[in-house]
């Protein structure tokens, strides 16, 4: 793959970004040493090679849900920066429609 101005102008104007003339310089060559490094890849022989799903063998290890109490309430709310005598205040995110 030819990386020129027009792929990255391609590629800024998908990615909604925008960039100065020497950005744009940068990030051609950045993207040139990318696209070359994955292409050494594909030289690789990976013929008998299974794929890896995952890094290590550890499958699933999980715990069980054990409702316990860690914190008082005088706890949780000790670094509260608005609270009420037994609830931490936080602005309002929804609007009633």
């Amino acid at each position: 793959m030819k990386v020129n101005t027009q792929l990255v102008e391609r590629l800024a104007d998908l990615a909604k970004l925008e960039f100065d003339e020497e950005a744009r310089k940068d990030i051609e060559q950045d993207l040139a040493k990318i696209i070359g490094f994955v292409d050494k890849l594909s030289e690789v022989d990976t013929e008998g090679v299974a794929p890896l799903v995952h890094v290590n063998e550890d499958v699933n290890i999980l715990r069980e849900d054990q409702a316990k109490r860690e914190l008082t309430r005088e706890q949780a709310l000790k670094n509260a920066p608005v609270k009420d005598s037994d609830y931490i205040k936080v602005p309002k995110v929804l609007k009633k429609t």
